[in-house]
Parts: C-alpha cells; structure tokens; sequence
C-alpha cells in the first residue's frame, strides 16, 4: 500500500469594496495559522503606504507585520522553501503575474490567502483580480454598509474628480456604497 504524504495547497480571495473587512479577515487568518505554529509570510504592495510601513492595518488598526514588494517576482523570490502559508493584502495593486505566482506556490503545497478589491471606483474589474477569483479553491465576498441608504455595499465611490484608477486613500476619499447609491464621476 503507497501512502502519498503530499501537502495540498491552495488559494483562498478575500475581496469586496473598501470598508467591508478584507484586510481584518486577512489579518484573522494569519493569526489562526500563527496559533497552529504554521510558517507564515506576509506580503503587501509598496504603494499601500496608508498607515504603517512594515505592517499591513486595517482601518480599524489591526496589524500584522509584513514584507513590502514592488512586483510579483519580488513575492517569488522572498518565500521560504518551509514557509506554508503566504498572505498578500492589497492584491489588486501588483502585476499580472501574480497570478502565476499565486498558481505555482498553491502548486507547491502553500496556502495562499490574498485580500484586496474586486471593482475599481468606477465598479469595473480591478488589476489581476478576475482572474486570481476565477483560479482560487475559496472566494470570500465580503460587504461593507452603504454611507447613503444603510443598504449592503459592494462598491467604492470616489470623492474627488482625479480619475487615474490607482489612488490611494482612505475616508478623505472614499465612501462605501450600494449599487444603486454609487456613482460613477
């Protein structure tokens, strides 16, 4: 009789609009899997610079320390052979190639969980996002409460007129809204 010792990995999204929770989720993850003894790696992108450096915090200050990257390859070559889980917030804000990153560490026996926005302000798919929720094992949508009728909200407006899709920011310039109470500028 062969028994197959082969750890299986996995990716696990954790998406919805801005306000709704993505990155305490991330962050509550990783600490169940530092509670386990689990090996664990935190990544997020440079340009998310809105609270502390070295950490990834959500808004309502939670953290957890982190390895800040420009780019997906950077992610690649930073994980350990003996890391087994690997979490990236802010998913949206890195290359496509996160996608094959994401795809060949599952493949290595990695659990992979990533956080981040699945709409742009304007409710449009955003950055690698479509395809890493097409490609993972578990989707996570989570809702914040539209600041307009009190409804579920799943998307992000926008309060000024700037309209490069990357602004980064928190209630100084975005709201949280319902589909029917969002608007595109």
């Amino acid at each position: 009789m062969n028994i197959i010792n082969n750890k299986t990995g996995w990716i696990e999204v954790i998406c919805g609009s801005m306000f709704s929770g993505k990155t305490e989720e991330l962050i509550r993850r990783v600490h169940r899997a530092e509670y386990a003894r689990q090996r664990i790696q935190v990544f997020k992108p440079k340009i998310d610079n809105r609270y502390e450096e070295e950490h990834i915090v959500s808004h309502s200050k939670m953290k957890t320390p982190s390895q800040i990257v420009e780019t997906s390859e950077e992610i690649d070559d930073q994980v350990k052979y003996d890391t087994e889980v690997v979490a990236i917030d802010e998913i949206q804000f890195l290359d496509d190639g996160i996608i094959n990153v994401c795809t060949k560490l599952a493949d290595s026996g990695k659990r992979v969980i990533l956080a981040g926005l699945d709409q742009d302000y304007t409710g449009k798919p955003f950055g690698p996002m479509p395809q890493l929720l097409a490609i993972a094992e578990y989707v996570h949508k989570l809702s914040a409460i539209c600041v307009k009728c009190g409804n579920p909200a799943s998307r992000t407006q926008r309060l000024t007129k700037n309209t490069e899709t990357v602004v980064v920011g928190t209630t100084d310039i975005y709201e949280a809204r319902c589909r029917n109470c969002h608007e595109v500028l």
